[in-house]
């Protein structure tokens, strides 16, 4: 009875982090100022690393989680410096 319903529950989760990845590409694109742009891109790497993560749960391999942290980790310095510029103009003091 378990691994039915985690299956389903992964399908659907993934289902779900599309939909949300296609709202954030949209905001992405779309937005009225760089803020939101931001924000969205910053939205958009956490959905992709949790997509990564529910589908290496799918499929029972560990190189996705790996995968995941680095998305997370690139995700997090490219916001960083996006955020930065935004604030001073300039990335490097």
């Amino acid at each position: 009875m378990s691994a039915p319903l985690l299956a389903w529950s992964a399908l659907v989760a993934q289902l779900l982090l599309v939909a949300a990845m296609g709202c954030g590409a949209y905001r992405m694109l779309r937005g009225p100022r760089a803020q939101d742009r931001v924000l969205a891109l910053d939205s958009l790497y956490v959905n992709a690393a949790i997509l990564l993560l529910v589908f290496g749960i799918r499929t029972g391999s560990t190189h996705y989680f790996g995968a995941a942290l680095l998305i997370t980790l690139l995700g997090f310095v490219a916001t960083t410096a996006l955020s930065k510029f935004l604030m001073r103009g300039e990335v490097i003091e």
